[in-house]
């Protein structure tokens, strides 16, 4: 029934409206900085397909088959409003009571939840990160262990891993740092130096990540991961038959240049445990994520 209304009604403008009072009341009435973003993929023809970006970094799709780009764009704000409106229920907070549940559900066999109050261990380290989010929503933890996933994707993680900086380091370094232009270039030439050593790479990998990405958008589910991991690779290969690679790019992974490598405590290898967040219009999959 709710999803009936919202189709009844203009979702692009409820949508805007959503956020902006939502920014006006965070920033005490002041004025607010462009709030969403929209994107269409380029198409000869239907059917057309559109993303949207929310002011922290969240992206929605479209998720019905959509015969025009305005059609989609109303369908990618549906999508999205539905996720915000889910998101500002009580449950979607972090709370210390959910964070008990998540380390429960993240224990296993070999993984004691005793181990959750040492930094030093995978669980630990996801401890971690959810106290530092307490009180904020299941979305905002989203867009932070969104750089996790790339980073691990882009062995990022692991270069940092060898040249045995510390966990703590990194999430701190990380986790106060958002995706910018910058950290994408970095990983395009990363993935330019790894199609040097091995032609053909990178265009497999693009097809991988635009099929997940396409899957991920008809399941309605929050889509940055994937749709970084698109635009990453398509802007390697976009260069790739352009530039020479440089021989530099034979090199680690280019976040080694951070500060965090000056800490070099022992830093063995780990996985952030795998857990779910469901609920009718929001789903958060955390994949394992080495570091």
């Amino acid at each position: 029934m709710s999803s009936m209304l919202i189709c009844a009604v203009n979702v692009v403008a409820m949508l805007h409206n959503f956020w902006e009072q939502k920014q006006m009341s965070q920033s005490n009435g002041s004025s607010t900085e462009t709030l969403l973003l929209y994107e269409s993929s380029p198409s000869p023809g239907p059917p057309y397909v559109c993303y949207v970006t929310l002011p922290g970094g969240s992206c929605f799709g479209n998720f019905k088959v959509c015969d025009t780009q305005a059609e989609a764009r109303r369908d990618a704000a549906r999508v999205a409003l539905m996720n915000s409106l889910v998101n500002e229920l009580p449950c979607r907070r972090i709370t210390p009571q959910f964070i008990t549940q998540s380390l429960q559900q993240a224990a296993t066999d070999s993984v004691s939840i005793e181990d959750a109050s040492d930094s030093g261990t995978s669980i630990g380290a996801y401890s971690l990160l959810l106290h530092s989010y307490i009180g904020k929503t299941m979305l905002q933890f989203q867009e932070m262990m969104t750089v996790f996933q790339l980073l691990h994707w882009n062995e990022t993680l692991k270069a940092l891993r060898e040249r045995q900086c510390s966990r703590q380091s990194v999430i701190s370094y990380y986790s106060q740092r958002g995706l910018d232009e910058y950290m994408r270039s970095s990983m395009a030439l990363d993935w330019l130096g790894r199609e040097q050593k091995s032609p053909g790479q990178l265009g497999e990998e693009l097809q991988v990540a635009q099929r997940e990405l396409v899957l991920a958008r008809r399941r309605g589910i929050e889509l940055r991961f994937y749709k970084e991991k698109t635009e990453i690779l398509s802007l390697a290969l976009s260069q790739a038959y352009i530039h020479p690679t440089p021989e530099i790019f034979n090199q680690a992974p280019t976040a080694i240049i951070i500060k965090v490598q000056e800490d070099q405590d022992l830093w063995t290898a780990f996985s952030l445990t795998k857990a779910q967040i469901q609920s009718r219009y929001f789903k958060v999959k955390w994949c394992n994520i080495h570091l």
